[in-house]
């Protein structure tokens, strides 16, 4: 389905400069600029957060990689993608969601890539100045992903992206453009633009039922960027659809109901939904400035998404059709 996109350019800018001021206590970075500087700069990986910078299309781009100490240095580990919002930038995500933590747990890199202007570009009109100029971010993320893949003993069939509001959506662009991904987890998003052929994947998706700046129910929603997509559930049923799965299971635990079908391969479709919960990371780190900022609801506790969505992802790696 392809939807528009209206911004608000004079709120955009100012909501970027707040950031900007606050941008030492919550390091926010995602500086991008035209460079002719070599196309890649640092080649290895470090225990810890660290950041690289590659150049695509002649845009300087930038990345933060979290690497626990207790990787197998022997062994290929997952790698999860995870994009911000609109507005936010990789090093906000970092410190947000709570995915450094969890790749310790779980023995895997975490890696946050900066869009530009602190948007995606995400398809159908999303968002901001990247869709504006047209930027490649699937070109960005698959030379990001590849990069690593060469640092890094990186399992190819553990490769996972996941992202809230406008990464959700950068999400399902990279599941319908690219094979490189076993499963995509979206949060407050939905899926824009076309997606013509996409490979089979497995999918999980959170959303609150209150979500008004990318509704539940689809439609034009609130805020800056008046995204007007497919409602949540219609978009749960395409990639069930696309991946020829059984008719979903539904279970329902307090506010949060889920549905999980089953697919050949291994695969599933997981839709979860919180019943009054808005547009937020469930289980986040609660900011009410930053997510004034970023035009975030507080964040819900009926659920952990950052758990919930890699119990998910190491479930589901890729399998054979």
């Amino acid at each position: 389905m392809v939807t528009t996109e209206k911004v608000g350019w004079t709120r955009w800018r100012v909501a970027i400069a707040l950031v900007s001021v606050i941008a030492v206590s919550i390091g926010m970075g995602g500086c991008i600029s035209k460079s002719a500087a070599p196309e890649v700069q640092v080649v290895s990986v470090p225990i810890g957060s660290s950041t690289q910078t590659i150049v695509v299309d002649g845009l300087r781009r930038t990345f933060h990689v979290y690497r626990p100490g207790s990787l197998p240095s022997a062994a290929r580990s997952p790698l999860v993608v995870f994009l911000h919002g609109g507005f936010g930038s990789g090093s906000q995500a970092e410190r947000s969601y709570g995915w450094d933590a969890e790749a310790a747990r779980g023995q895997f890199l975490v890696v946050y890539p900066d869009g530009t202007n602190h948007a995606w570009n995400a398809g159908g009109g999303c968002c901001g100045k990247p869709a504006e100029s047209n930027v490649d971010d699937v070109a960005f993320i698959s030379k990001m992903v590849a990069l690593l893949e060469r640092e890094v003993p990186i399992d190819p069939d553990a490769v996972y992206a996941t992202g809230i509001s406008n990464g959700g959506i950068m999400s399902y662009r990279l599941a319908c453009a690219t094979t490189i991904f076993a499963a995509i987890g979206p949060d407050s998003a939905t899926m824009l633009g076309a997606c013509p052929s996409p490979s089979p994947i497995s999918v999980i998706h959170i959303h609150g039922t209150a979500d008004t700046r990318i509704p539940y129910g689809g439609g034009e929603g609130s805020g800056e960027a008046k995204i007007d997509g497919p409602s949540v559930p219609s978009v749960n049923a395409t990639w069930r659809n696309i991946d020829g799965c059984a008719a979903p299971d539904v279970t329902v635990s307090g506010s949060v109901t889920t549905s999980l079908a089953g697919c050949p391969g291994g695969r599933a479709v997981e839709l979860v939904t919180i019943a009054g919960a808005g547009h937020q990371w469930p289980g986040g780190v609660d900011r009410p400035l930053i997510q004034m900022l970023l035009g975030l609801d507080p964040p819900s506790s009926a659920l952990h998404a950052t758990s919930t969505i890699w119990a998910f992802f190491s479930a589901h790696p890729k399998e054979a059709t």
